[in-house]
């Protein structure tokens, strides 16, 4: 019998959570950066779930940009509806494997909260704001949100989360460097966000190995979630049609399907079902992938999940070529799209400006922003000014610009 049927046969029965070895367990946590007394009602993961769901960064979700801004419409997610997806899915993966499912949804549920107004085009155009002085990465963001910018508590700035919140949420994707502490992946061009080093120095949160098997839970229920909901959206918004995406192979054996169960189905309908496949076909393939990776790799803990050399919570090659043919399809048709493209353009001058206005004129933040800038060098003051754009929802940034500009783009 091996470690993963093992702990199937220790599992509780009638639907009753179940630890397996390689979980992390709230018990055993590494604590927080500033000791607290424990709940007597709740564990530290789920602690650490309040926290991140009562905090203004978290409030700020529901007006921030996945793909169309905040007035296109309704019925297209947001942040914040985008998050509470990945975090369902999340916790899906984690009873399944016999995770924490708290952490695995405190994660999920933080994973966005370093996200600017205006999804990815803010992001890259306050990352070009910050050339020459540290950039901007949304995920180094999420970090000082949750360990500085956050003021909420009389003891300490930030959230104070527990080690593996905070290490899940740095590297949920992997490694950001090799034993040397040399920068791979997404950070060998640019290195390591300088505030992911900063509190790396006083908390360290292991940058050179994998995250906890939740981390890697809630990393692809983000890919399954914005997957099946970009797909939604896109043809909510007419970008492109069901018969195109015919043209992905795993796209055109769910439409086969639907087709042969429901002939003649009206097309709003096929479209739910379509989303409810593609997610369910990810989820389970997930399940099957991992059972079979923990099985061969028998992890005796979480730390060793964390020293492997290969995620244990995983796609398989076959939903790998899936991901990648959405993905792509996506970038060249909505992304890319004119329509989408256009309102793009629109955001990222919102922010160029707003950055450089506030810049030369600190004194248009509001007063708690501009403590401590007096005498400060362009390097903080950047840095200030940048936290304060990223926190801005779509509709505060676009009143901004209206306030201080008279051409505002029209996003539409």
């Amino acid at each position: 019998m091996n470690a993963f049927d093992k702990a199937i046969f220790r599992r509780p029965l009638h639907g009753e959570r179940w630890r397996a070895p390689w979980s992390s367990d709230p018990a055993r946590t590494r604590g927080r950066l500033f000791a607290e007394d424990s709940s007597p009602t709740r564990s530290d993961f789920q602690r650490d779930r309040d926290r991140i769901i009562h905090s203004t960064a978290f409030r700020r979700l529901k007006h921030k940009t996945q793909v169309f801004v905040y007035h296109e419409g309704d019925h297209y997610r947001t942040r914040l509806t985008h998050t509470i997806e990945v975090a369902q899915i999340a916790r899906a993966l984690a009873r399944a494997l016999g995770l924490d499912e708290d952490l695995a949804e405190a994660l999920a549920l933080s994973h966005d909260l370093g996200h600017t107004p205006f999804g990815h085009t803010g992001e890259e155009a306050l990352d070009a704001c910050m050339r020459g002085f540290g950039g901007f990465d949304h995920n180094a963001q999420a970090l000082r949100i949750v360990t500085r910018l956050e003021r909420r508590y009389a003891g300490f700035d930030g959230l104070n989360l527990t080690w593996e919140t905070l290490e899940g949420l740095v590297k949920h994707n992997g490694p950001l460097c090799d034993g040397e502490g040399r920068p791979f992946g997404r950070y060998a061009a640019t290195g390591v966000p300088g505030a992911i080093l900063e509190y790396d120095a006083i908390h360290c949160l292991d940058l050179s190995t994998y995250a906890s098997a939740e981390a890697q839970a809630a990393a692809l229920a983000d890919d399954i979630a914005y997957d099946a909901a970009d797909i939604d959206d896109g043809l909510r918004a007419g970008l492109f049609t069901l018969p195109g995406l015919r043209a992905i192979p795993f796209i055109a054996d769910l439409l086969d399907e639907i087709e042969a169960r429901h002939p003649g189905l009206e097309t709003s309908r096929v479209v739910h079902e379509l989303g409810r496949r593609i997610i369910t076909r990810f989820v389970e393939d997930v399940i099957r992938e991992s059972e079979r990776r923990i099985a061969e790799r028998a992890p005796a803990d979480a730390d060793a999940v964390r020293r492997a050399c290969a995620p244990v919570v995983a796609f398989s090659p076959a939903i790998v070529a899936a991901d990648r043919d959405i993905k792509a399809f996506l970038f060249t048709h909505m992304y890319r799209h004119p329509r989408v493209v256009h309102v793009r353009e629109g955001a990222d001058r919102v922010v160029r400006d707003l950055f450089e206005r506030l810049l030369t004129e600190p004194r248009l933040m509001p007063q708690e922003w501009q403590q401590g800038l007096a005498d400060a060098d362009e390097a903080r003051v950047r840095r200030r000014v940048a936290d304060y754009l990223a926190g801005m929802t779509d509709s505060y940034a676009l009143d901004a610009h209206r306030r201080l500009f008279d051409d505002t783009p029209e996003l539409r």
